[in-house]
């Protein structure tokens, strides 16, 4: 009975962090859970990257991981996890997460020069 609460958890899981991304605009939606792979992520519809979701108390973050390293093909593998209670976090590699940063940052430095009035 264990296994299936954790399996319906999990589902419950994918199905939220697909609604999340679907507030933002995105067509996500609950992957295909048939072998593994790029072609079934836990959350489908989301450009770039391969979401593995983990909804656990106790999670092994390198296994989870090296799971969505694994699926995720020419894609990022990113995951998306969280405690019963807790908030949902998102842990990728380092070299994944700078690259977004400098993208990020290099967008707020023009929206603030359009701001000032600055010229380019």
């Amino acid at each position: 009975m264990g296994m299936i609460n954790s399996q319906e958890k999990g589902k419950r899981y994918e199905r939220h962090v697909a609604s999340r991304f679907r507030e933002y605009g995105y067509k996500a939606f609950r992957g295909c859970q048939y072998q593994g792979g790029p072609d079934s992520p836990d959350v489908a519809g989301i450009p770039w990257i391969h979401p593995e979701c983990k909804a656990v108390e106790r999670l092994n973050i390198n296994d989870a991981y090296d799971q969505a390293k694994r699926d995720a093909g020419d894609k990022m593998p990113v995951i998306f996890h969280k405690k019963n209670s807790g908030i949902d976090l998102v842990t990728m590699a380092f070299s994944d997460w700078i690259m977004l940063f400098v993208e990020y940052d290099a967008g707020m430095v023009l929206a603030e020069r359009d701001r000032e009035g600055v010229p380019e």
